[in-house]
């Protein structure tokens, strides 16, 4: 497996700037997780290292190996790429073992070793060998798609949404499945998703696009808990903005009352970002209009008005007020502070 690393990298169609001077490192037997809304460039980005696409600027490179950027571009069969697409697309008259040893040399698919360390790998039985695509839950198609996309020892993986068409608990079961099997071919991967919990739970880093641009690109940790802009925040965790005020060091008053910064601010005017889960119901906070509860069972969330600002409060279910009471809240918490936009 090869590192990846994506420099300065464009593609245009028409006037529409789909992937805008993205740089992008992916370390050698890491998981990174590109993450962004429908339309933001993620897809595209994933088409061009895979070489299904040419750059229109920057380069691509597998270790010191450029193969994209410099001259010719290296055609996608020589690239050594692996590719799991949204569906999986099984070849649905050939049986598992066909499936996975689709690309491996006739000598290595006939003895059948690789094919069953690729099924164990996977989490998948050996005796899954004979069955018919048509035979599996959508789940284990997912793993064969993997399983064939690793037997050939690709130097990347790139997985283009592949667990979108799951239900939720497969989705996340088939996600740490294959998270597990990357990890422990010590395979090099990118995972395309618009799915934030997926994107953070999965992957050792994590590239929010927008707009085609690379916005943030770090551990999963940095990115919620330091976004780079409020925008950012509302997008991974579901952030409320608010405005605010710097006061003395690390204090800033606000809606919610007096909070604390995570860093001292070099502003008076504010923009706070206060998550779902910051949010407390506290007898000595400030009072809010509950305006409308989703109940989740073990929490729910609640969606507030204090002082004319709306935010929203994750509390357990069982706990949870109803639409229409009144009660006090509090922040939790140290909270993440921008200068506010200078208004012309």
């Amino acid at each position: 497996m090869s590192a990846l690393t994506v420099t300065g990298v464009s593609k245009a169609f028409g006037e529409t700037l789909a992937v805008d001077d993205v740089s992008l490192h992916v370390p050698h037997g890491s998981l990174t997780a590109v993450l962004g809304p429908s339309g933001c460039g993620k897809t595209t980005l994933l088409r061009l290292i895979a070489g299904f696409l040419a750059p229109d600027a920057g380069t691509i490179a597998f270790d010191d190996r450029v193969v994209a950027g410099a001259g010719r571009p290296v055609p996608p069969q020589d690239r050594r790429v692996g590719y799991v697409p949204q569906e999986g697309a099984l070849f649905p008259h050939l049986d598992v073992a066909a499936n996975i040893g689709f690309g491996l040399p006739r000598g290595e698919r006939a003895a059948g070793a690789r094919i069953d360390e690729m099924l164990d790998l996977v989490e998948l039985p050996r005796t899954f060998r004979g069955r018919a695509p048509h035979e599996l839950s959508g789940g284990q198609q997912q793993r064969v798609a993997l399983a064939r996309a690793l037997a050939p020892r690709p130097t990347v993986v790139l997985l283009d949404e592949p667990f979108s068409s799951l239900d939720a608990s497969l989705r996340e079961s088939t996600g740490r499945a294959v998270a597990r099997a990357l990890r422990a071919a010590q395979a090099t991967g990118l995972l395309v998703t618009h799915d934030q919990s997926e994107a953070l739970s999965l992957s050792d880093q994590v590239a929010v696009l927008r707009d085609g641009r690379l916005i943030q690109a770090g551990s999963p940790a940095d990115v919620y808990l330091a976004p780079h802009d409020p925008e950012l925040a509302r997008f991974v965790g579901g952030a409320t903005s608010l405005p605010g005020r710097a006061g003395q060091g690390t204090a800033a008053t606000c809606a919610l009352g007096s909070v604390t910064l995570t860093h001292p601010s070099s502003a008076d005017d504010l923009v706070l970002v206060i998550r779902p889960d910051q949010v407390v119901l506290d007898p000595a906070g400030v009072e809010a209009r509950v305006d409308e509860v989703s109940f989740y069972g073990h929490d729910a969330a609640i969606r507030l008005t204090v002082a004319g600002a709306a935010l929203v409060a994750r509390v357990p279910g069982p706990s949870a007020p109803a639409a229409g009471d009144r009660v006090r809240v509090g922040v939790r918490g140290t909270v993440h502070a921008y200068p506010a936009p200078v208004r012309d």
